[in-house]
């Protein structure tokens, strides 16, 4: 995918950008430059690669220092909600405004 002059002025108008010809043109370069390297890391065959925690992971051989995952705190949700107007099933009902 590549971008033509007309389509940086038009996304330039779109974003209330006031850009002249010669900054028109650099964006024009720069965004082209940003596709070609999207296409790039599309065209490569990732199958079988594992995703990884963290970039670091990739290098150096690194354990994370995750917690537990277990409940930490108590449930204050209906000490939260009593001095709502109005909840029904743990939400809070506010008036229609849009109809």
């Amino acid at each position: 995918m590549s971008l033509t002059l007309a389509d940086v002025k038009r996304i330039a108008n779109l974003a209330q950008l006031d850009m002249d010809e010669a900054h028109a043109e650099t964006a024009l370069a720069e965004l082209n430059g940003i596709f070609a390297l999207a296409e790039q890391m599309q065209a490569v065959d990732t199958t079988g690669v594992e995703p990884l925690s963290q970039p670091l992971a990739a290098i150096m051989e690194m354990r994370l220092r995750l917690r537990e995952d277990v409940v930490t705190e108590e449930d204050h949700r209906a000490d939260y909600q009593k001095p709502a107007p109005a909840t029904q099933d743990g939400l809070y009902l506010v008036p229609k405004v849009i109809e």
